[in-house]
């Protein structure tokens, strides 16, 4: 299975900088085995029954990239950290501009007296150590740090502070990711209500999306790529969400595939999932054998990313390439703030 395969021209004017506003305003592409459907979100209800279960990731991104400073000799050099994820005894994994001018033992100096002290490099990451810990490491790095935006946004525009509410979903609670679940982007109040009114249910689970999520795939026989790890948590009483609407033939549709690789993760066997916590590096990829998701709400994917895989495996690569090929046809919006739409792989319409 060559990379090639999931590649696809994307004009650059079909990346999004920025949101609809309102969020539900965004546009929705709903494609079964068979048609293809433009729509927009709030038009979501319509394609949802009662007692389906829309499953819906619960992290809430940290204001991850800081700037500061190293003082040495007399010299200061401006430093730019972005955090990566925390390690089990509480320092942080990160990436620092320029890594070549830090060294182990030095200190990176913030806003609001919060500050860093590098204790090793390796691999192109650095492990820091900072100053203040809990409630007032979250107050800082909530003044000091900016939202970390995906590569394609920050390299059009800095991080603002519309980001910090554009860039977190409404019901984010669980603080850990530094990469926000786009698809769950599209829900405000008024939908959640909509929905809720016609019978659909909610589970919420947490997987903290990491910035691996935009690492690009480097080998051509794609089978052989290695995800990076994301630690997550499926809940008993969501565990049991997930098994009583299957059980009730209710369809489950995770909302992002970050909630769609976790629950996946969790799943024991086909229609069945148990709690769970730990590291998924799990990998979907077409020949995959779905067990829990009966479809997905999902933002559109770079070329040649693993997300483009993963829609391939649940709707199939021709079926895919067409569904790609209609929304740049359309000049829907792509990736993080573009965008969404309903994949329901058995479910004609």
């Amino acid at each position: 299975m060559k990379l090639d395969e999931f590649d696809f021209a994307l004009p650059e004017q079909l990346i999004a900088t920025r949101p609809a506003v309102p969020r539900s305003s965004a546009r929705l592409l709903v494609a079964g085995p068979e048609a293809i459907e433009d729509r927009v979100v709030t038009d979501l209800p319509d394609y949802l029954r009662r007692g389906d279960l829309l499953v819906l990731n619960d992290t809430k991104v940290i204001p991850a990239r800081l700037f500061g400073h190293r003082e040495r000799d007399g010299n200061v050099s401006k430093m730019e950290v972005t955090l990566l994820s925390p390690t089990p005894s509480g320092d942080w994994r990160a990436l620092i501009k320029p890594l070549r001018k830090v060294r182990d033992g030095e200190r990176i100096t913030f806003a609001v007296g919060l500050d860093a002290t590098v204790l090793g490099r390796e691999d192109g990451q650095a492990e820091l150590s900072f100053n203040l810990q809990g409630a007032d490491f979250d107050a800082a790095l909530e003044i000091a740090g900016q939202m970390p935006l995906p590569p394609y946004i920050a390299a059009k525009r800095a991080a603002d502070a519309r980001d910090k509410t554009d860039y977190q979903t409404v019901w984010a609670r669980e603080t850990g990711a530094v990469a926000a679940p786009t698809a769950s982007l599209h829900f405000d109040a008024p939908l959640l209500e909509a929905l809720a009114a016609k019978g659909v249910q909610f589970a919420h689970v947490t997987l903290h999306v990491g910035a691996g999520t935009f690492l690009p795939v480097k080998v051509e026989d794609v089978t052989t790529h290695k995800m990076h790890a994301e630690w997550g948590h499926v809940s008993a009483a969501a565990a049991a969400q997930i098994n009583a609407t299957k059980d009730a033939g209710g369809r489950v549709i995770p909302v992002g595939t970050t909630a769609l690789r976790l629950i996946e993760s969790a799943a024991t066997g086909p229609g069945q999932i148990a709690p769970w916590q730990g590291e998924t590096d799990i990998f979907i990829y077409p020949g995959f054998e779905f067990q829990v998701a009966d479809g997905l709400m999902t933002n559109f994917h770079l070329p040649k990313s693993t997300l483009m895989m993963l829609v391939s495996a649940l709707m199939g690569q021709d079926r895919i390439r067409e569904i790609y090929d209609h929304a740049v046809a359309q000049a829907y919006r792509f990736f993080s703030y573009g965008d969404s739409s309903l994949l329901l792989p058995n479910d004609a319409r």
